[in-house]
């Protein structure tokens, strides 16, 4: 269907925030929400102050009939074109490819030489794709949206220097020929995390030399999640 699960939405953002491409090719753009979130986190959230689009968001979407008038206003460039055929001839390199929901599409043989056409003249892939897929067919009539494959985490290893998030029903990783990628990633990734919990830990540290007694408390909280 032209969506993809909604409950990792916010790991995806803050990977692909973490990689902070200039350039993004969004591939199955489907409903286009992930053209939607580069352009508003990577454009409007940058410090600059003015509301314009200054980095290049382009989409693959093979199925005419998910091209919305939406695509006109997001994406910088669409390909209507089936991704297997373009990805070898394709005139831009980009920091950031896009497979969410994607890769699970394509049969073994012709995923595997897509992500290996796709890193050999890219900067990083962003993978999501189900660890149980469920059964699909032409969904919206569109026979591209048939399951085809099942991938491990090991093959996608195989592919290059990677970085997985962990989830329960989903393979989300960064792949990169470039190890250097993978470091900022990782750097970037905890940093953004540290963003958000330290205030929370200095407020419970407050709280803790306040409280008789809560101080104990919180030292075996601390020792028991480490």
């Amino acid at each position: 269907m032209p969506s993809s699960q909604y409950y990792h939405i916010s790991k995806i953002m803050e990977m692909i925030i973490s990689v902070n491409p200039k350039s993004v090719l969004d591939v199955g753009s489907g409903f286009g929400k992930f053209g939607v979130l580069c352009r508003e986190y990577l454009e409007l959230w940058d410090g600059r102050q003015k509301y314009e689009f200054n980095r290049r968001v382009d989409c693959v979407e093979v199925f005419q009939k998910y091209i919305s008038p939406l695509y006109e206003y997001i994406y910088d460039n669409i390909y209507n074109n089936n991704i297997l055929e373009i990805a070898p001839k394709l005139d831009n390199k980009y920091d950031l490819i896009l497979l969410i929901d994607v890769l699970e599409h394509f049969e073994k043989s012709d995923g595997f030489n897509l992500l290996t056409t796709l890193l050999a003249n890219n900067e990083c892939i962003l993978v999501s794709t189900p660890k149980k897929p469920t059964p699909q067919k032409d969904a919206f009539n569109n026979v591209h949206e048939i399951h085809r494959s099942v991938w491990s985490a090991k093959e996608l290893s195989s592919l290059g220097n990677t970085a997985f998030v962990r989830d329960d029903i989903s393979l989300i990783s960064i792949i990169s020929l470039n190890r250097n990628v993978i470091t900022r990633f990782n750097q970037n990734m905890k940093r953004l995390k540290n963003h958000g919990k330290l205030p929370i830990e200095s407020r419970l540290k407050k709280i803790a030399r306040r409280i008789p007694g809560v101080a104990n408390i919180y030292r075996k909280l601390k020792v028991t999640r480490r």
